[in-house]
């Protein structure tokens, strides 16, 4: 087992220690008096930027009047892979980034362990703005979200997508499989193929889940040297 392994065990072990057996939930936000942070922004002059700039105030649904930062994506925007999430967390709301949490920690430890960084890659969310106490999002929500999503794919034009939980396979799917079924076999998603895997909270709330995820890191490292 390699050294990296151990560690991203070892930070399994911690949060067990630290947080017990508990599912996964960030707590809600203490009320602030500061101002609004102002999201990570993709690069000057690019068209990420604009289309950026045309969507960071939306108000389509009622998670605009509750979010504290439209969480946009982040990342390098020629990214080969380009990992999906579902929503917002806490963390993730304050600050205005994707996957900054504790969950976002583990993300990190697995991209590690495929000698990938997060600016390697592209990381975005299904939903923008963070629903209350991290449900999952409505349907109504998805789909006044969901082209946002589409249009920084088409920008981006990864070679590889990859779902992170269920909730972000199902709804790039459109379908209502089990996550243990999505995870048997490679997908597509506007022509472009779609690997699903857990999403880190759940290996968070499970570490028995921790080893299939590496199994599913390493096709993901598989299918990237194979096509580079």
């Amino acid at each position: 087992m390699s050294d990296l392994t151990e560690k991203i065990k070892a930070f399994l072990t911690w949060y067990r220690d630290l947080y017990g057996d508990t599912a996964y939930m960030e707590q809600a936000a203490a009320p602030s008096s500061k101002a609004k942070q102002e999201s990570p922004m993709p690069s000057h002059h690019s068209p990420l930027l604009q289309f950026y700039l045309e969507i960071k105030d939306c108000k389509k649904c009622a998670l605009g009047k509750t979010r504290t930062n439209f969480v946009f994506g982040v990342g390098n925007e020629q990214a080969d892979v380009m990992f999906v999430g579902e929503a917002p967390g806490r963390d993730e709301d304050l600050k205005g980034e994707p996957f900054v949490g504790r969950a976002g920690q583990l993300l990190n430890k697995l991209l590690s362990h495929i000698h990938l960084k997060r600016s390697d890659v592209y990381i975005a969310n299904i939903l923008k703005c963070r629903p209350p106490n991290n449900r999952d999002p409505l349907p109504e929500e998805v789909v006044q979200c969901i082209p946002y999503l589409k249009t920084q794919i088409e920008m981006i034009q990864p070679k590889l997508l990859v779902a992170l939980g269920r909730v972000a396979a199902q709804n790039l799917l459109n379908t209502k499989m089990a996550l243990g079924k999505m995870r048997e076999r490679m997908w597509e998603y506007q022509g472009i193929p779609l690997l699903v895997t857990y999403h880190p909270a759940a290996i968070l709330r499970n570490n028995n889940l921790l080893t299939e995820a590496l199994a599913d890191f390493k096709k993901i490292k598989q299918w990237v040297e194979e096509h580079s």
